[in-house]
């Protein structure tokens, strides 16, 4: 567990350094996958020459941002997102030990790179110490995330009461109570924990039969994380809606998006309109027309 906690802190400033550098995106991905287009789409063609509506790139958006609030608006939610990083990992380790559960004991380096012949058993407890692991950073830092995804929702209404991160605090408790700091954590773990046990089960095969040198085998899980994580995208997409969705944000309100009851009918209702998948791609663009309600 003390090895855990020091990698985690050890890291911390790197991510911290990324995060701040690449918020900018992340701002401009979350608004995208809110359905938020303010801006039009234009006439072009596709990758293989076919007419196509295509909407601006993230560039594009970042810059309409920064018309609309300057360049520290486009920072919004910063401060919630680090506090989050902070919160994993300070607190993932020591809620697992609280919780009385133990980690599998996994060898450095790993016994699936170092084998000559992987066995399943060591893939299986680095997938269940890595599905814990997830679960807690999760759990301590999806406050944090859904004030982050509040904050940068705020834009769209120039909610006033968001503009701050206590503002937005005290905001989501006067809106939903404690349980509104966790809207939208269900499909966020889901993903987590699926592309996880996937990403074991796909390692253990492909070093088996296909990667035999060792070095390779370093890049096998984060190549197959890659992978996995583009399959289970939709459901980080119902997340961040479900995160704001019936709060007192016009994003989270009809016309900018119904009411979902839950996060199923939220899930049903993307993938029927095919926005299950916005913000996956924020260079190529194109735009698809959502499918009118049936009454």
């Amino acid at each position: 567990m003390d090895e855990i906690e020091k990698e985690k802190i050890a890291a911390l400033p790197s991510q911290l350094l990324v995060n701040t550098i690449c918020h900018p995106m992340e701002y401009a991905k979350v608004l995208i996958q809110l359905g938020y287009e303010p801006l039009p789409p234009r006439r072009s063609t596709t990758l293989f020459g076919r007419p196509a509506m295509i909407l601006p790139n993230v560039f594009q958006y970042i810059k309409h941002i920064k018309k609309s609030d300057g360049f520290f608006g486009c920072y919004r939610g910063l401060s919630a997102r680090v506090l989050g990083l902070v919160a994993s990992s300070q607190l993932s380790s020591k809620v697992i030990y609280a919780c009385g559960i133990d980690l599998p004991e996994i060898n450095d380096p790993p016994n699936i790179v170092t084998d000559d012949e992987p066995k399943f058993e060591d893939y299986y407890k680095l997938a269940r110490r890595d599905m814990i692991m997830h679960t807690a950073s999760v759990v301590v830092s999806y406050p944090f995330h859904v004030v982050t995804v509040r904050m940068m929702a705020s834009f769209v209404g120039k909610e006033e009461d968001y503009s701050t991160l206590i503002g937005a605090i005290v905001s989501i408790y006067r809106d939903d109570g404690v349980l509104g700091f966790f809207h939208g954590i269900v499909p966020k773990l889901l993903g987590d924990l699926v592309c996880v046990s996937i990403t074991g089960v796909l390692a253990y095969y492909v070093n088996k039969y296909l990667v035999k040198t060792k070095d390779l085998r370093y890049y096998t899980v984060p190549l197959l994380t890659f992978i996995t994580s583009t399959l289970t995208y939709p459901l980080m997409v119902v997340s961040t809606c479900m995160a704001v969705v019936g709060s007192s944000l016009k994003a989270g309100n009809p016309p900018a998006m119904p009411k979902y009851p839950s996060w199923q009918s939220c899930w049903k209702d993307l993938v029927r309109n095919k926005q299950h998948k916005r913000g996956s791609s924020l260079i190529f663009r194109y735009y698809i027309a959502p499918i009118a309600a049936m009454k």
